[in-house]
């Protein structure tokens, strides 16, 4: 808990070390940051420009001459903290002292004892908190801060083309929904059975690393709802950057829908890959594959099985045991499918079905590739199965940029702060392809890149002459650093 203002706090805390002096603890030391590596984000997003066009789709209604933080310092001080792990407004309480964060968000810093100070909660809370009552941000007394949610979401996919220095080839669009459980009276906000909670049910399209849309939803709409709006918003986008570039759209079986596979099928360029959940005409089509499948692996095992009985007593075990050494049996298939009745037209399937000692699994997976174009086995694997990696990119979204704390009561201000932490996600995964993909964190998590890049500890010096940041010569990251520095400094400015 943190103590009160009026708490009284002792001058100095002594510790009892066995073998050893007593340690006194106290808190006069010098000014000390522990987001140092601050330094190599804020760079990164001056030349990029990040920060600064999101800040281009707020409108802010203040009088000019009565405010001393714009606009763009407030929402470039909000998400520097999320980067840094500060996902609360009252942390900024405290942050707004920051030196580092002084520094970082371009302030002038004229010595130690005359530091300017930045915004406090109160302030950074007029940008999220967007009540429904307000008609007119030009008239309201504490909500003159707007924003253009067209703009933003446009911005996330222009930042994704401006990662490429020419058009690739080929893309592939991930979507997926995510729980975002909340523990209040939100706007919108549901119970959902599947997740065991009320929530939201953000969806989220990324290609590879890449973010490109982070849609806030109630929990209470079909999981594919707003799916074909937003890849056809997204995929417009793109087609203005890049006329020919191929698009594969892929998704688990909640995007296995007729309006969402037959407008792909309608683009030239752009096709899918779905999971489909099995049924009992599925299954169906599938048994000469199974067969098969059986009977390699029963040929397999009777193999193994005769062995051990050369060497041990025949016995009902023996042939629990050898299916522990034998291989799993996987084969794949293509089936031309159509259903009853939701379908327009017959499609492909992909059937991958595999026996192994706990009995056969068979998985589904629907396509507008051609089978001559990607082989059963290889658009199943190679395809369809990497689509796991983007829960890694949401674990880095909720668990180190905190995207699932939306706590305001408005569906609007939750929507703001998901789009922050999507901008703060942004910014790291920017560092981590332009800057460190020579050193051993270019696959690293946004968590690891935090911990061991950007919270270093360092002393801070303010006089007339220079602002010296001092990290400790016994860093053990200080060579990740300096090669993150030298890609920084030769990157170009945009525009």
């Amino acid at each position: 808990m943190t103590p009160q203002k009026t708490d009284c706090i002792p001058e100095q805390f002594k510790f009892e070390q066995v073998k050893s002096c007593p340690v006194v603890v106290n808190f006069k030391g010098e000014r000390v940051t522990s987001d140092a590596g601050l330094t190599l984000i804020a760079e990164l997003d001056r030349k990029r420009e990040i920060t600064s066009r999101v800040a281009r789709c707020f409108k802010d209604y203040r009088d000019s001459n009565r405010i001393d933080h714009s606009v763009e310092s407030l929402i470039t001080q909000r998400i520097y903290g999320l980067i840094m792990g500060y996902e609360d407004l009252n942390d900024h309480e405290e942050l707004r002292h920051d030196p580092m964060f002084i520094l970082a968000l371009g302030k002038i810093m004229g010595s130690e004892k005359e530091l300017p100070v930045l915004a406090g909660k109160s302030t950074l809370n007029r940008i999220e908190h967007c009540p429904e009552t307000v008609e007119s941000r030009a008239s309201s007394r504490y909500h003159r801060i707007g924003h253009d949610a067209e703009a933003i979401e446009k911005l996330l996919v222009e930042i994704f083309l401006e990662s490429y220095s020419k058009a690739p080839r080929q893309i592939i669009l991930d979507l997926d929904v995510t729980d975002d459980l909340v523990h209040g009276n939100q706007e919108e906000v549901f119970f959902n059975p599947y997740y065991r909670g009320y929530c939201y049910a953000p969806l989220y399209i990324f290609c590879g690393k890449h973010l490109i849309a982070a849609k806030l939803r109630a929990s209470n709409v079909d999981p594919a709802s707003g799916a074909l709006s937003e890849l056809q918003r997204v995929i417009k986008l793109i087609r203005l950057r890049w006329d020919n570039v191929k698009i594969i759209v892929r998704g688990d079986s909640a995007y296995s829908r007729e309006d969402i596979m037959s407008w792909c099928e309608s683009q030239v360029g752009v096709d899918y890959v779905f999971g489909l959940a099995q049924n009992s005409r599925l299954i169906q089509l599938s048994q000469p594959t199974q067969y098969r499948a059986y009977l390699e692996y029963s040929q397999k095992l009777e193999t193994v099985v005769e062995f051990f009985e050369t060497l041990f007593t025949p016995s009902d075990d023996l042939k629990k045991q050898a299916a522990a050494f034998v291989d799993n049996s996987v084969w794949y298939c293509s089936l031309d499918y159509k259903t009853l009745k939701s379908w327009s037209r017959n499609r492909r399937v992909v059937s991958k079905i595999e026996y192994s000692k706990s009995g056969v699994s068979t998985r589904f997976v629907v396509t507008s590739l051609p089978t001559k174009l990607v082989p059963p086995g290889r658009l199943y694997t190679q395809k369809y199965c990497p689509r796991g990696d983007m829960e890694n990119r949401l674990k880095e979204q909720k668990l180190s940029l905190k995207s699932d704390r939306t706590s305001t009561h408005t569906f609007a201000g939750n929507q703001l702060r998901l789009w922050f932490s999507s901008v703060a996600y942004i910014l790291i995964n920017a560092l981590r392809e332009q800057c460190l993909t020579t050193s051993e964190l270019k696959n690293a998590t946004v968590g690891t890149v935090r911990t061991k890049l950007l919270k270093l500890g360092a002393v801070i010096t303010v006089n007339s002459r220079y602002i010296l940041i001092a990290i400790s010569r016994d860093c053990p990251y200080k060579n990740i650093f300096a090669t993150a520095y030298s890609y920084l400094s030769r990157l170009n400015c945009s525009g």
